[in-house]
């Protein structure tokens, strides 16, 4: 089976959250199945220049108004078509925002141009390969299925996947005619949300299938609460729904090879991650004792439940724990964080920044990861967590619910606890999952208990994947695979 992703970032290359690493794991997990995934992306600098040995493939005059081309190559192991356009991608800043931290103003047409060019690889446009079937992912690709539903070409089927369903791509009406659908398209059957162009929107009304990337999130979507406003169009397409939980790259994420730790160990030798942990103090100046170190690696947002940590980080102390920060995001609430470390100094540390290899000392050397986010599709750290001995400690939602069993009496009588959950999401509820881990992890017994359950957790995509494989093959024509 030939599979076509599109994808507006995919690890090692560009990564801004977990989406990169769905759309780097998921084809070599794939690979494993027969199917042979290529994935479309765009040229930004940060691609132009992984790239090593690249063939021209394809060449557009007029791509949404500029010209552009289509360049094949392999990088890790991942087959890539990169979409290169300077005009639209060859430009300072991140994937969506400038150096100043805004929108690019033209993401509604960086992002049709990539979905078209998909759309059109889709079509059959591509000498010597024709896909199956075309996934996407947020957004940012949600045009794919529409410019499919609406060409003259032949019907590709189309799997769009939500990582995120509060990033919606909303934009102007006065951006439709610039986007080359017809005008039919610009219809509450289309294109067309509450008067504006709805990239998601889009995505979830013309795929064939929407998938979501845990079941408790498939689920929660479907209300006001969590839905965003696509609850009633979800709920209208709940019989092409699917929730499949993300795995990780058990390869990249492994505490036996892990290049980026001091030491590293297994399950069978957790004392060895002592040496890892006064790694963490030293980095975060934080002092040399017992006492339990809790960590976040985060967007600093009020979706992750930043500002609760911020406002129990005296409580955190008070309990005799340290507490080390890594992330960016929201000015006020990095200001709150910091002012907290200034407050208990050597208790409390933070680092302002994006730091891959630090996150995976941070996994290998806290005793616990706090992850008390408002909603969470699927969450990624603590697959992280789990993986490295550091317990869970998170809220009952999304991604996190399926994936943590609480250190509840029975699941810790059964010996089956990986964690700790906790809800709702209340200061109230968050301080008292606190003081739970501070006094599980007094008990060495059940506190290494819980760590190598969690560590025997299968974290990675190969069931995920399986999952994939049978969803593709129910798209496709019957016999045809």
């Amino acid at each position: 089976m030939k599979v076509l992703s599109v994808a507006s970032e995919i690890y090692p290359l560009v990564k801004t959250g977990g989406l990169a690493d769905v759309a780097g794991a998921l084809p070599l997990a794939l690979a494993g199945l027969g199917i042979e995934m290529k994935t479309l992306i765009p040229g930004y600098p940060a691609v132009m220049q992984a790239l090593g040995d690249v063939t021209l493939s394809l060449h557009f005059d007029d791509l949404l108004g500029e010209p552009a081309r289509i360049l094949s190559a392999q990088v890790a192991g991942l087959d890539l078509l990169v979409l290169e356009c300077p005009a639209l991608f060859d430009r300072p800043g991140g994937p969506y925002l400038d150096v100043h931290g805004y929108d690019h103003d033209d993401n509604w047409r960086r992002f049709a141009a990539l979905s078209l060019a998909g759309a059109r690889i889709a079509s059959g446009e591509l000498p010597g390969w024709q896909p199956d079937l075309v996934h996407v992912h947020d957004w940012q690709t949600g045009l794919v299925p529409a410019y499919l539903r609406f060409f003259d070409g032949p019907k590709i089927p189309s799997v769009m996947t939500i990582h995120n369903i509060a990033f919606q791509g909303n934009f102007g009406p006065d951006v439709f005619p610039h986007l080359g659908l017809p005008q039919h398209a610009f219809d509450i059957e289309g294109v067309e949300y509450y008067g504006q162009v709805g990239y998601l929107k889009a995505g979830i009304q013309t795929a064939w299938a929407v998938t979501t990337v845990s079941p408790s999130y498939a689920e929660e979507i479907l209300t006001p609460e969590f839905g965003m406003g696509l609850e009633g169009l979800l709920n209208r397409r709940v019989g092409d729904l699917h929730g499949i939980v993300n795995g990780i790259d058990v390869n990249v994420w492994n505490p036996q090879t892990d290049r980026d730790i001091p030491q590293r160990f297994s399950g069978a030798e957790l004392k060895a991650r002592r040496q890892n942990k006064r790694a963490v103090e030293a980095e975060f100046g934080l002092v040399d004792d017992d006492a339990p170190l809790f960590c976040v690696i985060s967007r600093l947002t009020w979706q992750k439940g930043i500002d609760l940590i911020a406002q129990a980080a005296d409580d955190l102390v008070a309990m005799d724990a340290k507490l080390a920060v890594l992330g960016s995001g929201d000015a006020q609430l990095v200001y709150a964080l910091q002012a907290a470390a200034n407050r208990h100094p050597g208790r409390i540390g933070i680092k302002v920044a994006y730091n891959e290899p630090l996150s995976h000392l941070m996994q290998a050397g806290s005793d616990a990861i706090l992850i008390p986010s408002r909603f969470e599709p699927c969450g990624l750290t603590q697959l992280y967590g789990l993986r490295y001995g550091c317990v869970p400690v998170v809220s009952r939602t999304g991604g996190l619910n399926d994936t943590v069993v609480d250190a509840n009496p029975a699941a810790l009588a059964a010996k089956a606890a990986t964690g700790i959950s906790f809800g709702p999401v209340t200061l109230d509820h968050y301080k008292r999952a606190l003081r739970r881990a501070v006094r599980l992890y007094s008990d060495t017994k059940t506190w290494v208990q819980i760590q190598k359950q969690g560590m025997k957790s299968d974290v990675s995509w190969e069931k995920s994947a399986a999952l994939y494989a049978e969803l593709y093959s129910s798209l496709l024509p019957k016999g045809s695979h």
